[in-house]
């Protein structure tokens, strides 16, 4: 299954979630915000690169670990939901998927 580029994936297909887990991520893209902001502080305030390096890496490490967190769910809620309802496709979306996270 070919993933229209243009497209984003939240439109095609939807992902039920507790509301206890949707204000879990939802609490770390907001911290990961935060950081971010703290990025655009520091060099407005002309703080050191390597700081400014260091603070980047931070970012970084937490978006992956956003990253790897979601995938770990997704695996085992909707690519096993599916492989037990027979779309055998959800192989290829989630081949894809990872291949587009390791860019």
């Amino acid at each position: 299954m070919e993933h229209d580029l243009n497209t984003p994936c939240c439109c095609q297909k939807h992902t039920a979630r507790s509301d206890e887990e949707r204000k879990r991520l939802i609490n770390r893209l907001r911290r990961i915000e935060g950081q971010v902001r703290g990025l655009q502080s520091m060099l407005e305030k002309d703080a050191y690169c390597t700081d400014i390096l260091t603070q980047c890496a931070a970012v970084k490490a937490a978006l992956n670990a956003f990253d790897r967190d979601l995938l770990a769910r997704h695996i085992r809620t909707c690519v096993v939901r599916d492989l037990k309802n027979g779309d055998e496709s959800v192989i290829d979306e989630l081949a894809d998927t990872i291949q587009r996270m390791m860019k």
